[in-house]
């Protein structure tokens, strides 16, 4: 059964960084894409980033320039790279896998297949 595990959640001040990783287990497809969602309290979950089975990005326009995705195949692991950091960006974030060959990924969640049990990310002073 496909595991997915988020880390590198925390407490930051407004401005800071932060790094979070996702990393899957048993998880035995070639072909797939991964993306990193967010819900705050109160709201519905969003599409932060993602990235296509050949490797094509997208962001959403609120991280746009503040974050970075990248991805390690032969680890199985993505990582989101998170700078200046706002309020607004508190949230618990997850990641997802959609497990089918796309050369575009997307930022709906209903995309995806497996979803990780999420990391909170705080962002204050």
């Amino acid at each position: 059964q496909v595991q997915l595990v988020e880390s590198g959640g925390g407490l930051v001040q407004p401005g800071g960084s932060l790094r979070l990783s996702c990393t899957a287990s048993a998880f035995t497809e070639r072909y797939y894409t991964i993306a990193w969602f967010r819900q705050a309290p109160g709201k519905e979950r969003e599409g932060v980033s993602c990235i296509s089975t050949t490797d094509k990005l997208a962001y959403s326009d609120s991280v746009k320039g503040r974050l970075t995705m990248t991805r390690d195949n032969a680890k199985k692991q993505v990582d989101l790279q998170m700078n200046d950091l706002k309020p607004e960006d508190t949230a618990a974030y997850y990641c997802a896998v959609d497990n089918d060959f796309r050369n575009y990924c997307s930022l709906l969640e209903d995309e995806y297949e497996y979803w990780g049990q999420g990391t909170q990310v705080t962002v204050s002073s």
